[in-house]
């Protein structure tokens, strides 16, 4: 899912909202690069949370990455990987009546459709999710946060004492592919621009794309409610049975 839609999902587990809490629900997106794939900076959680539980530091940033990825399993395993007795997760089946007109829309390969579809899904949920609330608001915070960051960027050093992260330059970065402010299907159409140039090397069609993502938040907006619903208790359970181990 998209960093708006993080940060609720992990305010709505926890109960709260705080500035570290938005940082660590988006966290496992920002460690995808040199160090980590997409895969191992999804299941990097429990080591996180155990580290901080260890040093008595960032609990409440610990506790949101757990809400995110898939070991243990939070949102984007949900999302991604498996949903019910879905082929995969939730965004990738609602993707399936989206993958031609993605490939057309992106000017990308047909074996890349169904994962970039995804991504159209995502920020239909992304619109509806931010257009709704403060989360931009609570990300911005975050962000400028730069005492918080800086504490993360340490911890983060401290725990993988053989890699060079380079958070703070990865936070910087990471501004320029996400919609800060709320969202709409031009602004989200525009920062997916700035991704696809960047990881493919590929100009969409913005006008087409922006068309997609809002026909993905008419899609999702029949169940979208109840995905969260199933999936916030499923992941409640799992912080339970991890934090008080």
């Amino acid at each position: 899912m998209y960093p708006q839609t993080h940060v609720y999902f992990a305010q709505a587990i926890l109960g709260s909202q705080s500035d570290p809490l938005s940082l660590g629900s988006i966290l496992p997106d920002m460690l995808i690069g040199e160090h980590f794939n997409h895969c191992e900076a999804h299941s990097k959680g429990v080591e996180i949370y155990n580290f901080l539980v260890k040093n008595r530091s960032l609990l409440d940033f610990g506790q949101a990455v757990l809400t995110h990825g898939f070991t243990p399993e939070g949102l984007d395993y949900y999302g991604d990987e498996k949903y019910l007795d879905y082929e995969k997760g939730y965004s990738f089946e609602k993707a399936r009546p989206f993958i031609e007109k993605t490939i057309e829309a992106c000017r990308i390969p047909p074996e890349m459709g169904w994962w970039k579809a995804h991504n159209i899904i995502e920020m239909g949920v992304e619109l509806l999710v931010g257009s709704a609330g403060h989360y931009s608001e609570h990300l911005k915070s975050a962000f400028t946060n730069h005492a918080l960051v800086s504490e993360v960027s340490e911890m983060l050093q401290n725990l993988w004492k053989d890699k060079d992260l380079k958070f703070i330059a990865r936070v910087e970065r990471f501004i320029g592919f996400i919609e800060l402010e709320k969202p709409g299907v031009e602004s989200l159409a525009q920062k997916y621009k700035v991704q696809m140039q960047y990881k493919h090397r590929v100009e969409i069609d913005t006008k087409k794309v922006a068309h997609l993502i809002y026909k993905a938040a008419e899609t999702v907006n029949t169940d979208l409610q109840q995905f969260f619903q199933n999936t916030s208790a499923l992941v409640k359970d799992n912080l339970i049975s991890l934090t008080k181990s």
